[in-house]
C-alpha cells in the first residue's frame, strides 16, 4: 500500500468551502456598496441582519436574482456583532461550508483584499487567518490610542504569541474550531467579540496568519456610520481583560507545569 505524503509547511491539505458573513445592524446606504463589492470578488455572501430599524437592507432583494449565492437573514432581536456571526456559522456550517471570512458593513474591510484571505485559506486551512490594518490619517486619534492598550493586553495573554491587531474584525475563520471556540465562553457577543475570539482560537491551538489590509474611515457626508461608544466600549473591553489575564496566566502555569514533569521512560504498549 502506498504511503501518503505528508504535507508541507505551506502546501493545501484540503478543499476549504468559504463564505462572506456580513453581519450588519443599522449601516444605512454604505450597506449596498458593500454588499456589491462582495459579490464582485466571492459567490457565496450572506448578510446578517442584527436587528436592524434602518431598513437599509430591503432594498438588496434584487442582488438575489443577480447571484444564486446571496443570501439575506434576518434577525430581529440586535443581539451584537459575535452572536450573528455565531449564529450564521450554524448555518453555513450546515450547508457544507468549512471556513467564512468576517466582512463588516460599514465599509471599513475593503472587498478588493478579499481574495488575499481566500488564498491564505487555502494555504493554510487550519490556520486564523487575520486581516491587519493599515491605518491612513482619516483614522480618529482617539480609536488609535485605545486599540493600543487592547494590543498590550491581548500580547499578555497569548505570551506574546503573534496576534497582531486583535480589534479588527476582518479575518477567516475555519468554522468547526471557531464554534469550539465559543462554546469555552458565554461572553464574546458584543464589542468584545474579535479580541476574545483571537485569544481563545489561540489558546486552543491555531497558529496566527496575517495579511496587512489598508483601512480608511468614512466621513459621515460619504455613509459612513460608527456605533463604537466611547465609555460602553471601552469598559466592555476592560472587563474583557479582567476576564482573560487571570484565565491566560493560568493557562501558562499549567503549560509549564506540565512541560517540567518527566516523561514515563517505559510507556505501555
Amino acid at each position: 500500500m502506498k504511503k501518503k505524503t505528508p504535507a508541507r509547511s505551506g502546501q493545501v491539505r484540503s478543499n476549504p468551502k468559504t463564505i462572506i458573513l456580513i453581519p450588519s445592524f443599522n449601516t444605512g446606504a454604505v450597506l449596498e456598496h458593500v454588499v456589491k463589492d462582495a459579490l464582485s470578488v466571492h459567490p457565496d455572501v450572506w448578510l446578517l441582519i442584527d436587528g436592524s430599524t434602518d431598513q437599509s437592507y430591503q432594498t438588496l432583494d434584487r442582488f438575489r436574482n443577480q447571484h444564486s449565492g446571496f443570501r439575506i437573514t434576518v434577525f430581529q432581536k440586535n443581539e451584537g456583532k459575535g452572536s450573528t456571526l455565531l449564529k450564521g456559522a450554524l448555518l453555513a456550517k450546515t450547508e457544507g461550508f468549512t471556513h467564512f471570512v468576517s466582512m463588516d458593513a460599514d465599509g471599513q474591510h475593503p472587498a478588493s483584499h478579499v481574495p488575499m484571505l481566500l488564498e491564505s485559506i487555502r494555504q493554510n486551512p487550519d490556520a486564523l487567518v487575520m486581516g491587519q490594518p493599515v491605518f491612513d490619517k482619516s483614522a480618529p486619534k482617539i480609536r488609535l490610542w485605545g486599540r493600543k492598550l487592547t494590543l498590550m493586553m491581548t500580547d499578555i495573554e497569548t505570551g506574546f504569541g503573534g496576534l497582531g491587531d486583535t480589534l479588527y474584525g476582518f479575518r477567516a475563520y475555519p468554522i468547526d474550531p471557531f464554534l469550539k471556540a465559543f462554546a469555552s465562553t458565554s461572553h464574546a457577543r458584543g464589542y468584545d467579540f474579535d479580541p476574545e475570539i483571537a485569544v481563545r482560537l489561540f489558546w486552543n491551538g491555531l497558529r496566527p496568519v496575517q495579511v496587512s489590509i489598508p483601512v480608511r474611515y468614512f466621513e459621515a457626508s460619504e455613509g459612513g456610520v460608527s456605533h463604537f461608544h466611547y465609555l460602553r466600549d471601552n469598559l466592555k473591553l476592560t472587563l474583557l481583560h479582567f476576564r482573560l489575564i487571570p484565565e491566560g496566566l493560568h493557562r501558562w502555569v499549567l503549560n509549564r507545569m506540565r512541560s517540567a514533569m518527566p516523561r514515563n521512560p517505559f510507556p505501555k504498549n
